[in-house]
């Protein structure tokens, strides 16, 4: 596996790859690698013929608050298990190279009314941050299809519109979310749980399916959405929000007494001590 620091060398590989008629995949993360970031990288190279990571830590999608300092950074093991993947090349830029003026300098990218709902009516900004790097990245990787988690379901649709909108030349593939045997949806967070925060961590997937099974019984949904936040808070999670929508068109909610979307998709995010979860479950998802 290669392993560059810049872009002029990540794009002189990419470039030999593609003059040999090879079709490059590209999965961008920030690191500290779980079975969900590799499952990714499995359906990447379905798609491509070599396949880019990177790893990097965007401190423009972290709000003054959060947790930037002490997410956790594994490099030389990420590095390990995506040569282990079958990764042909790893990108690992730093600020720098990112933002060459500085992340308070930097030209910025919204797209608005997506991002202002559900999570980024709670993190200001923070889809602008994921806006602004995933082009950038998309923009030095130049790849032919790239894959992100439904995990962040929120994050993919941003994503999904932002290279609609500006019409770059790239596939956007979704990659289903991995479990643990819990129910419990995989993430570098997880880890800031101790064990019983975790078992009622299990409790956010668990209220997501107790909402598509309302929903498919007919029941209203303001009262789906108000014993599902009701259900988090009886775990000790503190939800900031719990809803049903259209996966097609997340920043509007629900109206009318019952659902009947065909795309319907629970979503909930919600605090357990110091760590913030996010999950949705659509619903033909298994």
């Amino acid at each position: 596996m290669h392993i560059f620091d810049s872009v002029a060398a990540l794009r002189a590989q990419v470039g030999e790859w593609r003059r040999d008629g090879l079709r490059v995949g590209f999965v961008p993360t920030m690191g500290n690698l779980h079975a969900g970031h590799y499952s990714l990288i499995e359906l990447a190279r379905a798609r491509a013929d070599r396949v880019v990571a990177s790893v990097f830590v965007n401190p423009t999608q972290f709000g003054p608050n959060e947790d930037f300092d002490r997410y956790p950074r594994t490099p030389e093991q990420d590095a390990a298990g995506l040569s282990r993947a079958g990764c042909a090349a790893l990108f690992v830029p730093d600020v720098a190279t990112m933002y060459p003026y500085g992340p308070a300098g930097a030209v910025r990218v919204e797209v608005p009314g997506l991002s202002e709902v559900l999570c980024g009516a709670f993190r200001p900004g923070h889809f602008a941050g994921v806006a602004t790097i995933v082009l950038r990245l998309l923009n030095m990787v130049q790849p032919d299809v790239a894959v992100f988690g439904r995990k962040d379901l929120q994050q993919l649709q941003v994503i999904r519109r932002l290279v609609r909108d500006v019409a770059l030349p790239v596939e956007i593939v979704a990659a289903a979310t991995r479990r643990e045997p819990s129910g419990l949806a995989m993430s570098s967070r997880n880890q800031y749980l101790e064990p019983d925060q975790r078992e009622r961590a299990a409790e956010l997937s668990r209220t997501l399916r107790f909402m598509l099974e309302a929903a498919r019984r007919g029941e209203a949904v303001e009262a789906i959405e108000a014993i599902a936040g009701e259900r988090l808070q009886q775990a000790g999670l503190q939800p900031d929000y719990a809803v049903l929508r259209a996966e097609s068109a997340l920043e509007h909610p629900l109206g009318g007494p019952a659902v009947t979307v065909p795309d319907l998709v629970a979503l909930a995010a919600a605090r357990i001590g110091r760590t913030r979860l996010i999950d949705n479950i659509a619903a033909d998802e298994p």
